[in-house]
């Protein structure tokens, strides 16, 4: 019995020390696991400031990353679920949001000053073709004549330019009251452009295009020369050809610069496309406007826009607009009126052995001028002249077209009354 009891004595210490060894150790592991929680909020929270937040910044001011998770993943994924997981979340959201709003509101500032600066511009600019109009109109002096003619062309470029930055801001680039032939708008186009004798234009094409997209196909035209012409040798032709489809017309420009490179291709072809939208806060440094202006006159016409460098005439970049037909109309009716008949000779002229020359008298067989008999009437009567046959209803038609079609592509007139430009 004794004996019993000792061993009794004897083992209870021993299991109060395991018990005491079993919460110890069970009491390390779990401020082992809590001193690895801290280090991973700690870790997470080093990721989120050095990398999601700078992450996140970058995406939105160069619109890449993926929208579902612009800013990556959580570093400890055990965290994700978690309080801590949700709250940089939500942080991450937050920056994202007010990073979104001020770019919306840049965006809208940045557009309100552009439009303010083109819509003061844009009427002192046609009031100085204006006037240059007039001087050209009124004064015959060579030298003069000389000096004005750059002056205007210089103010067509820079008109030119001001409605590029308008139809880049979401403005009307004008308005066209009257069908012009495509021909002429093409050549409105050129006129618009510094190197124009550069470049060269067909004699004919028979299709007109209506009123309403006048102005729109001669700013894109413009800027596709102008572009086609800057890049290339200042020797070099830059073509212009029509090829007429089933669908439309098709204007190919051609020129003969060394091209460009697949990335710098395919950055053209989105911006000609129109399908993305202008942000004027993301352009890159110097800005580049042609482009974005032509693809956002595409997308509002509904003409398109490309580039193609494996068939340029020259080895250059060939340019091709395409004009639907239902953006062509009908050539206008000619304007021929009745034919007028030759008055029948008299019985008397007839029996009469003179003739009628083209000075308004008669003369006899041998020359001599016959003077008419003596009249009852007043002394000083107006003379009677014998109405002359009429041209040929298309004497000069062709002539008169040109010079309205190309007056008008030259003088479009926009449709706010305050930017108005003054007939030309």
């Amino acid at each position: 019995m004794t004996s019993l009891i000792q061993d009794v004595l004897l083992y209870v210490p021993s299991a109060g020390f395991l018990a005491t060894s079993a919460v110890a150790v069970r009491y390390r592991g779990a401020q082992v696991n809590a001193l690895r929680q801290v280090a991973a909020r700690d870790e997470e929270a080093r990721h989120l400031a050095n990398t999601r937040l700078p992450a996140l910044v970058y995406a939105s001011q160069n619109g890449t990353g993926n929208s579902a998770s612009p800013t990556g993943t959580t570093l400890h994924q055990q965290l994700a679920r978690t309080e801590t997981g949700l709250a940089y979340r939500s942080v991450l959201d937050q920056v994202d949001a007010a990073l979104k709003a001020a770019e919306t509101r840049a965006e809208a500032s940045s557009r309100a000053a552009v439009q303010a600066t083109t819509s003061s511009l844009q009427p002192l600019v046609y009031e100085i073709q204006t006037l240059i109009t007039q001087l050209l109109a009124t004064k015959h002096d060579e030298e003069m004549l000389a000096r004005l003619q750059p002056l205007d062309h210089s103010a067509s470029q820079l008109a030119r330019r001001l409605q590029i930055l308008a139809v880049i801001t979401g403005k009307w680039p004008g308005r066209q009251r009257n069908d012009v032939p495509l021909l002429d708008a093409v050549r409105g186009g050129v006129s618009r452009i510094r190197d124009y004798l550069r470049v060269r234009v067909p004699r004919e094409f028979p299709y007109y295009l209506s009123s309403r997209y006048v102005e729109p196909v001669v700013l894109a035209v413009a800027e596709l020369l102008d572009n086609a012409a800057r890049h290339s040798a200042p020797r070099t032709p830059v073509e212009v050809t029509f090829v007429d489809a089933h669908q439309g017309i098709s204007i190919e420009i051609h020129d003969a610069g060394s091209g460009m490179t697949a990335e710098v291709r395919t950055e053209a072809a989105r911006r000609l496309s129109g399908q993305h939208p202008v942000q004027l806060t993301k352009l890159r440094t110097p800005p580049a406007f042609g482009h974005l202006g032509v693809g956002a006159l595409a997308r509002q016409y509904g003409f398109t826009v490309r580039l193609d460098q494996e068939h340029s005439v020259h080895g250059g970049i060939r340019a091709i607009v395409f004009v639907p037909r239902t953006m062509l109309a009908a050539p206008p009716a000619a304007d021929a009126g009745p034919v007028q008949e030759r008055p029948p000779h008299t019985a008397s002229a007839a029996a009469d052995s003179t003739r009628a020359d083209g000075h308004g008298y008669q003369v006899t067989g041998d020359g001599l001028a016959l003077r008419p008999p003596p009249s009852r009437g007043p002394r000083h009567r107006a003379q009677q002249l014998t109405p002359s046959e009429p041209p040929p209803a298309d004497s000069g038609r062709a002539l008169a077209a040109f010079a309205q079609g190309t007056q008008t592509v030259h003088n479009p007139t926009p449709e706010a009354p305050a930017t108005e430009e003054p007939p030309r």
